[in-house]
């Protein structure tokens, strides 16, 4: 092969792997988030609402469903994600533009969300289910959002870090995908991650209000 095609062969290998890694980022993933926050709003209605909204599952195999469905796009992006981190750097010492400063802080907040989510998982969904046999129980994570500090301080901080990730990237997926082509349309689709990463951040410092209240 020359390295012509050698060089073309590479570029379209990365090409594809961008776009889906951006494509399982964006749809199952960030759908997904939405209605778990969503359903974790009905903390607000005690404990019952809660533990049928977030954690029982019509079907056995919805819950095998959720699993493949989450776990492995999750699994591909953040390998993805890690790749893109060490091989992309962002340019803002030397180009002090806010674009920039967003790719350094949706970079940043990337590992962030990769221990968030890693100590959430395993927490929240496996270890009950596949180490205790049982799904979480609303009084145990309502209870320690009250009493104790750090879990209430990493779930601030976590959930800001996820709904920045996720709002923010609607942006990178908008320019990816050829989705805005003007700096008009980027300008609608910028506004549009802010409103979204305001109303996400709400939905999720709202459910741990109510879990913390609860726990009192």
């Amino acid at each position: 092969m020359s390295a012509t095609g050698s060089t073309t062969s590479h570029v379209d290998t990365g090409f594809v792997r961008t776009r889906l890694g951006s494509f399982l980022a964006f749809m199952p993933l960030s759908v997904w988030t939405i209605l778990h926050l969503w359903h974790n709003l009905a903390a607000f209605q005690g404990a019952s609402a809660w533990q049928s909204e977030v954690t029982e599952y019509t079907h056995p195999l919805a819950q095998f469903a959720t699993l493949v469905v989450v776990l492995l796009p999750l699994v591909l992006h953040i390998v993805w994600g890690l790749v893109r981190l060490k091989s992309a750097r962002p340019n803002n010492v030397r180009y002090g533009f806010f674009a920039n400063l967003k790719y350094a802080v949706q970079r940043l907040s990337a590992l962030g969300v990769l221990a968030f989510l890693g100590a959430h998982v395993w927490l929240a969904m496996l270890q009950p289910r596949f180490v205790q046999h049982h799904a979480e129980y609303f009084g145990d994570i309502a209870h320690e959002m009250h009493h104790h500090g750090p879990t209430l301080a990493v779930y601030l901080l976590g959930t800001l870090g996820v709904t920045y990730h996720l709002a923010n990237g609607l942006s990178t997926f908008a320019m990816g995908w050829g989705v805005v082509a003007s700096r008009h349309a980027l300008k609608k689709v910028e506004i549009a991650s802010l409103g979204l990463f305001v109303v996400l951040l709400a939905m999720a410092w709202g459910a741990i209000y109510a879990l913390y209240t609860a726990g009192a």
